[in-house]
């Protein structure tokens, strides 16, 4: 039964966050056309879905894995 729960605790968790997250996005922010860490052309599907994003999804996850090691 606590694996039920805490399963069903974990769910709620992830969706408040996303749902917070989403909130914080500024959908009027300008996203870049061109990645400001390698250069290459940002997707528009990318651009759509993170409003003012400056990099692409590929150097994102770099600098995210780079800020986790980090702790930060």
């Amino acid at each position: 039964m606590a694996d039920i729960i805490d399963s069903a605790s974990e769910i709620e968790w992830l969706q408040r966050n996303n749902a917070l997250a989403a909130h914080r996005l500024n959908r009027n922010a300008v996203s870049a056309e061109h990645c400001v860490e390698c250069g290459e052309d940002i997707p528009e599907p990318r651009r759509t879905a993170v409003p003012g994003c400056q990099t692409c999804a590929e150097c994102q996850g770099v600098i995210e894995m780079k800020k986790k090691q980090r702790g930060g």
